[in-house]
């Protein structure tokens, strides 16, 4: 498929409801999930096992691809279809841990499916310019069920029927976008010329990225109130890191003309700076909302860089999306939950500086033995 769908196009319309759908569905998983599950008498550590399920899901599921299915249209479907079967289930078994456990661990691979899928189908399709002006409807729709349900969550079983909402309609216009499918699906054989060892510093550098995120997903909350920051006010900061984001989404299409692989080094050494900010100034407000500027940066900027610099890495294009995703938002983000627990205290976001600038050491050293692999620069 070439690079030829404007942002008017059909396509463009349908991909950018799709990532609307999509992280407005896991806005209401991450934001207000778990506050339902304490409400429902859940213990923290309760809470803290489920919310490492998914996950885990998400890391395991490119190994079953990579020696065994293939991440056909048919697949593709059953896992919308799935994702929004396993929301409905949640109903029927939140008041049960282990059944609610099991429902997790099949929610979390359907939903680790879907994205590579359409990350894929987006990175051929579009120019890079047009992906981060498609791409930030994601983000308008984290954002915008956040602030939504914020004002007028009244019941713990509401959030549910709002989860269940937005995957139904993440399955209508994930459905839709099947026809727009004009990439090689690889075969078996293929797959087998797959290696992750051939590119290990690189795929380090984005587990260790992600293992450095851990605390500020999880604790930043907690950190800045801790510091004398309102909860309102921090509920802002979120929002303008989001805000931040959404505009680099925008205009960052120059940018990603340039070296992408310089891009990555720039975006985690900033992010390292990032947590710097927030270990050195935590109860200052101007110096934690300029932390959180720099989101657009070592979220949206980095994120945009690295899956276009994992599609021209690969010849299997979907293949290689599930590994970032699995690798990253899977293993990365749950070790770096569990370690984060383990660090909470004055010292957290200085452990986070040295794991994040620890994965900027190994992407130079992705750079040296790339150079060497290929001989280019």
């Amino acid at each position: 498929m070439t690079q030829t769908k404007s942002l008017l196009s059909p396509f463009s319309v349908l991909l950018s409801a799709y990532y609307f759908f999509y992280f407005a569905l896991v806005g209401v998983y991450i934001i207000f999930m778990p506050k339902v599950l304490l409400e429902l008498h859940y213990t923290p550590t309760d809470v803290g096992i489920i919310y490492a399920a998914a996950p885990f899901m998400r890391f395991l599921v490119p190994f079953v691809f990579r020696y065994g299915l293939q991440l056909t249209p048919k697949i593709y479907f059953i896992s919308l279809f799935l994702t929004f079967v396993g929301s409905l289930l949640f109903l029927a078994t939140i008041e049960n841990f282990w059944f609610y456990l099991l429902v997790n661990l099949l929610f979390g691979a359907a939903m680790g499916i879907s994205l590579p899928y359409i990350e894929t189908i987006a990175l051929s399709a579009l120019s890079k310019s047009h992906y981060g002006k498609v791409r930030l409807w994601g983000s308008l729709g984290f954002m915008g069920i956040a602030l939504w349900l914020g004002k007028v969550l009244s019941s713990p079983h509401e959030a549910l029927y709002y989860l269940s909402s937005m995957a139904f309609l993440t399955l209508l216009f994930g459905v839709v976008l099947i026809k727009y499918d004009d990439t090689p699906h690889e075969s078996t054989k293929d797959d087998a010329t797959f290696s992750l060892s051939k590119y290990w510093a690189f795929w380090t550098s984005i587990f260790l990225m992600q293992v450095g995120f851990g605390g500020f997903y999880n604790f930043f909350t907690i950190y800045a109130t801790s510091h004398g920051v309102s909860l309102e006010m921090t509920t802002w900061m979120w929002s303008f890191g989001v805000i931040c984001e959404i505009v680099m989404l925008y205009f960052q299409g120059p940018l990603l003309q340039r070296n992408l692989l310089r891009i990555l080094q720039f975006a985690t050494l900033v992010t390292s700076f990032r947590w710097v900010l927030l270990y050195l100034y935590p109860d200052s407000i101007t110096l934690t909302f300029a932390s959180q500027s720099l989101h657009a940066i070592s979220f949206a900027l980095y994120h945009t860089a690295a899956i276009t610099y994992v599609f021209s890495l690969y010849s299997q294009k979907k293949l290689a999306q599930q590994f970032f995703l699995g690798i990253a938002f899977g293993l990365g983000a749950s070790v770096g939950a569990v370690l984060a627990g383990k660090l909470y205290g004055e010292y957290l976001f200085l452990m986070e500086a040295i794991i994040t600038f620890m994965a900027f050491l190994v992407l130079l050293l992705h750079q040296s033995r790339k150079i060497g692999i290929e001989g280019i620069h």
